[in-house]
């Protein structure tokens, strides 16, 4: 894999907070419609014990005028080019929702390239082998915007803003036919550990379809279940950043004296 530029990498990576030297990394994946911002608090909440970078998906924000990426390999694959394969800093992944799959995808990548991964948080998603037929993409403005509305992840006073919903309506219809249209192709399990976190009451993820995740590494497997919706992260965000730092306290410097 080619070195990344200081270029490619600032367009894609956002480091909101400073760590500590040899900190471990942990890459957040964003939902549909989703952007960088959405990991501010947990960057907050992580720093200076761990190096938070969130990805910024094209078509938002200020990456506005970059087309949306066609497909989940597509955007893994970009992210893959500008994460540097020799860099020895224990890295976690992050994904919620689509960011999950997109996730799963981009740590293909990574262990197939010998870049292994400390663990892989698979959030608010069902597991790649549990194919479901979707169509929310097909739906009109009304329909997709019902659906956001029901799964609760985005400031409903955006959706009644009819100069926002023209900005932000395409990228959303984007994603989710990225994520609707994914059809993971056969591949070797990740050697990993996944950590499977949903919530109890999620409309989209079963218990089961959580745990399915589990198919999907010769590694360890935790299913992690919180009190909430799709978007538990909002209301267990305390909780959840401590399962996070627990896993990877053990890749701190110096761990063994923390132990």
């Amino acid at each position: 894999m080619a070195n990344r530029s200081s270029a490619e990498h600032k367009l894609w990576m956002r480091n909101f907070h400073p760590s500590s030297p040899g900190a471990p990394r942990l890459l957040c994946l964003p939902h549909a419609g989703g952007s960088a911002s959405f990991y501010f608090p947990v960057s907050a909440a992580m720093a200076p014990e761990v190096d938070v970078l969130a990805v910024q998906y094209p078509g938002r924000q200020d990456r506005r005028l970059d087309p949306p990426a066609e497909s989940v390999e597509a955007l893994a694959d970009e992210l893959f080019r500008v994460l540097d394969s020799q860099d020895e800093t224990p890295l976690a992944l992050f994904g919620h929702s689509m960011g999950a799959v997109v996730g799963f995808e981009l740590a293909r990548r990574l262990e197939a390239a010998g870049r292994p991964l400390a663990v892989f948080f698979a959030s608010g998603r069902r597991g790649p082998s549990r194919v479901r037929s979707e169509s929310v993409h097909r739906r009109d403005d009304v329909g997709l915007i019902e659906e956001v509305k029901k799964l609760n992840g985005t400031d409903l006073a955006l959706l009644d803003d009819e100069e926002m919903l023209q900005m932000i309506m395409p990228v959303l219809r984007a994603d989710y036919r990225l994520v609707e249209t994914y059809q993971p192709a056969p591949g070797p399990q990740l050697s990993c550990p996944i950590v499977a976190m949903t919530g109890d009451a999620d409309p989209r993820v079963t218990i089961d379809e959580g745990r399915s995740w589990s198919e999907e590494t010769s590694g360890a497997f935790e299913l992690l279940v919180h009190p909430g919706g799709h978007f538990y992260l909002a209301s267990q965000q305390r909780a959840v950043n401590a399962q996070i730092r627990e896993y990877l306290r053990k890749f701190a410097p110096h761990a063994e004296a923390q132990v």
